[in-house]
């Protein structure tokens, strides 16, 4: 696929909303999948100019479980979270959900490029090892979602199901 600089990306954007064409036209026309397109129509809706202009490379954990947080309690979707977090690109988002539902918060670090630098075992071995505390918590919200999950689940199933008329 082809790497479009802001301009072309601007230039997209004010052609789908100049010349009301669809996604997959426009796409098609300069090539690209429509899915992407419709991202950089939502980045523009949020940031307008600087839609396209992306201020970080490197993200922190922190920030990364923030939008991940984000997007569990407000039920918006990974693309619409990432481009109203002004991230460059929605899979990245996607990667950081997928590492975080299989790991834990370590899992969100981002990893160095570059040279890898030997340190002791003993270092290792102390962060590898999370906290009582930590422990807890991690043990306390898998419960919490765990019941959520099951509420939901049943809210679902009582909505679902066709009522029964009673007998007289």
């Amino acid at each position: 696929m082809k790497r479009f600089t802001r301009e072309e990306k601007h230039q997209a954007v004010k052609r789908y909303y100049t010349e009301r064409i669809s996604y997959r036209e426009l796409g098609e026309e300069i090539g690209i999948d429509e899915s992407s397109l419709r991202y950089w129509v939502k980045l523009y809706n949020y940031h307008g100019e600087k839609a396209f202009d992306f201020p970080y490379t490197k993200y922190p954990s922190a920030f990364k479980l923030k939008v991940i947080q984000f997007i569990k309690e407000s039920d918006y979707s990974i693309r619409e979270a990432s481009a109203l977090f002004h991230i460059p690109h929605f899979s990245m988002v996607r990667r950081w959900k997928k590492k975080w539902e299989t790991g834990d918060i370590d899992a969100l670090e981002s990893i160095g490029k570059g040279p890898v630098l030997m340190s002791s075992q003993k270092k290792n071995n102390q962060k590898n090892e999370p906290s009582i505390d930590a422990m807890k918590e991690l043990e306390y919200l898998r419960m919490e979602n765990a019941y959520l999950k099951k509420l939901r689940a049943l809210v679902q199933k009582k909505e679902q199901s066709p009522k029964k008329k009673k007998r007289k």
